[in-house]
């Protein structure tokens, strides 16, 4: 007995002392991802990822662990989807948008005036959601979740009070559609990224813009630009996406985790738009910049030129994109 309990006593302390390195070997290999943003830490996009990363590292139990580039400090955001495709990073945040040469699709909430306030841009995005995902997976890519950004508005040196104000000037583009409407009424575009626009319009690359009042406060616009006038031109989406091929290899519960946490995370984005609006646009006052209603002269002439984008954008989009806009214009 007594040998027999000593045998028992030398697995039990055996046991203790291998406890603590299958620990350590279970935390040296955890999968570990990469994720990629364009934006700043202080956006409110980026808060919305950590707290979603804080979340889907939780639910992990130790399996994952994913370092945030913000900032674009890893990529630049023409990269980014391109990075998550090849495996450079497994997790990145893009402006739908910015990729629109890729696909139409990418772009229908960059029509203006099409959408100009959160419940429409939740009725739009829910719509658009089957052929973003379609042709997210085409590439290898999984959709995980789509944030809009506040209305955008109009940036210039001085109140512009009519569409016919904007002909000549050097307008800061972001996107196909952008490009599309400086040309439609008459300026000049010039493609410059957020992280570029303080040097653009000190340097006179730029001198109008139409961007959201988060993006102004981001890149400190009262250094560069004098006005702002808010216009619910548009109100384009943010997309985190994920390597379908990462996701598939982790196990099936954190995969639902990943899931659980993305849903969640979409809910809180539109809240955290919301609040962006109004904190963003008083910012800008507080700054020094005039924040000025648009006239209704201006607003006759933003309609005119979203009849004509809509058009030219469901000519683009085809039978799908035609569908799209009547099942939205339904709803």
């Amino acid at each position: 007995m007594r040998m027999l309990s000593r045998r028992h006593l030398l697995a039990a302390t055996g046991a203790a002392v291998a406890a603590p390195a299958i620990v350590r070997e279970a935390a040296a290999q955890a999968t570990r991802w990469q994720m990629a943003t364009p934006y700043p830490d202080g956006n409110f996009h980026t808060r919305n990822i950590r707290t979603f990363l804080e979340e889907i590292q939780a639910a992990s139990n130790g399996r994952l662990a994913v370092q945030l580039h913000s900032g674009a400090a890893l990529l630049p955001m023409p990269q980014i989807k391109r990075g998550v495709q090849t495996g450079q990073v497994q997790l990145g945040e893009i402006l739908l948008a910015a990729y629109a040469n890729e696909d139409v699709f990418f772009d229908a909430d960059s029509i203006p005036q099409l959408v100009s306030n959160l419940a429409e841009a939740k009725k739009l995005a829910d719509l658009q959601r089957p052929y973003i995902e379609q042709r997210l997976a085409r590439q290898g890519l999984s959709l995980l979740y789509m944030v809009p950004w506040p209305p955008a508005g109009l940036y210039a040196q001085q109140p512009i009070t009519s569409i016919e104000g904007l002909r000549g000037l050097r307008f800061r583009t972001f996107s196909p559609a952008t490009n599309r409407f400086a040309t439609i009424v008459g300026a000049q575009p010039t493609l410059v990224q957020a992280a570029e626009l303080a040097q653009a319009f000190a340097t006179g690359v730029a001198q109008a813009q139409i961007t959201s009042a988060q993006t102004g406060v981001d890149t400190s616009a009262w250094d560069y630009a004098k006005v702002f006038t808010p216009l619910g031109f548009t109100m384009t989406k943010n997309a985190v996406m994920v390597s379908r091929r990462a996701m598939e290899a982790l196990p099936a519960d954190l995969q639902q985790a990943i899931r659980a946490a993305a849903a969640r995370a979409e809910v809180r984005g539109y809240e955290l738009a919301g609040e962006s609006q109004t904190s963003s646009e008083r910012t800008l006052g507080q700054r020094g910049m005039q924040v000025i209603p648009p006239t209704n002269e201006f607003m006759d002439g933003l309609r005119r030129v979203s009849a004509q984008m809509t058009e030219e954008w469901v000519q683009r989009a085809g039978a799908d994109g035609k569908a799209l806009i009547e099942a939205y214009r339904r709803a």
